[in-house]
């Protein structure tokens, strides 16, 4: 068992500088600029058409790094470029805020899958690995500190190369869709409930709740300010297709207890062959739940993204949560496409 009566700075031993990457078909390894950003996107593109073919990483989501203030771009970042210019691979190592429960390093990032299998993915996740020790070293919290990434069941070389660096797979996350041709049923909340469409007026009620109904989540944290107006605000985030749930509260008030937050990226489209929506958030608050808010946010978005046009709604779960929200979605008409695997490194 991990000890955590002793701060973490104390149970991880950190290198005093991080390994230099040497490789013989990579010309130069370097920090990311702003410049490359859409070099990364087109080598995620590369990387998601042989890891997760129905799915494709946002330009938005690449750039991001570059603006939260929590990312040191210099230090956190790495991209290989081989001999021709191009940037064969490259790698985010981000110490997650919040840390009320757990302090983490997330590791992402992959290589251009023409060069795979030479050794250019041992060099880039060494250095990960240094980097996010770095990173844990830096905290006195007598919290579990982990370094952590995740991989598609499709892409079995990626666990292979986590596991060579003692990265434990924990965790088993389901992708599941719903056929939106399918009938959808009608839901009635309990008294005192009514849901609403959401509005951005609502994104700090709707993220004081998201926080609060997630604190029970494995490994979940509270989402800093930044990367929460990010996401509300950035161009695959819909508004009408993202509901929130209101209860009266004792004296009148009004406040939020549930929610349903959904995007469309376009791209995705026709990279799986049908039309989507994803849904991001889904939650309830612990005292709200077992009253069909959940079921209720659920059918209205389904039946918006609908009449947007979608064949599809795909969101993804904790195989394990233990909230029975696995239940839930196989209970609305959602099934099991695909996996995605968790590993983590503990101290």
């Amino acid at each position: 068992m991990t000890d955590h009566t002793t701060p973490l700075s104390a149970r991880v031993t950190d290198p005093a500088q991080l390994p230099i990457p040497e490789h013989a078909q990579v010309a130069l390894w370097r920090p990311a600029t702003p410049a490359d950003i859409d070099a990364v996107w087109q080598l995620e593109k590369e990387i998601g058409r042989a890891d997760h073919p129905n799915y494709v990483l946002e330009r938005e989501e690449i750039s991001e790094a570059f603006t939260f203030s929590f990312v040191d771009v210099e230090r956190d970042t790495l991209v290989a470029v081989d001999a021709d210019g191009r940037i064969v691979a490259h790698g985010l190592v981000l110490l997650q805020p919040g840390q009320h429960t757990l302090v983490k390093a997330n590791l992402s990032g992959g290589v251009l899958p023409e060069v795979r299998g030479r050794g250019i993915g041992r060099e880039l996740l060494d250095w990960q690995v240094a980097r996010g020790l770095q990173q844990l070293a830096t905290s006195d919290k007598l919290l579990p500190g982990w370094i952590s990434t995740f991989s598609d069941e499709r892409a079995p070389q990626n666990g292979r190369l986590y596991e060579r660096f003692d990265l434990a797979c924990t965790r088993y996350f389901l992708t599941l869709d719903r056929m939106l041709a399918d009938p959808i049923r009608e839901v009635r909340v309990g008294a005192g409930i009514r849901l609403a469409p959401y509005t951005p007026d609502l994104s700090a009620a709707v993220h004081a709740a998201r926080d609060a109904a997630f604190m029970d989540h494995w490994s979940s944290q509270p989402i800093p300010d930044e990367s929460w107006n990010a996401y509300v605000t950035g161009p695959s985030f819909v508004n009408d297709l993202s509901f929130v749930a209101f209860a009266t509260a004792e004296g009148g008030a009004e406040q939020v207890v549930g929610f349903i937050m959904s995007s469309v990226n376009e791209d995705d489209w026709t990279a799986a062959g049908y039309r989507s929506s994803y849904i991001g958030l889904v939650g309830v608050l612990s005292g709200w739940r077992g009253r069909h808010i959940a079921q209720a946010l659920l059918a209205a978005q389904l039946a918006a993204s609908r009449a947007a046009g979608h064949e599809r709604a795909t969101l993804d779960v904790d195989s394990a949560s233990p909230t029975g929200a696995l239940d839930l979605y196989t209970g609305m008409g959602f099934f099991a496409t695909n996996r995605e695997l968790a590993y983590v490194l503990e101290f």
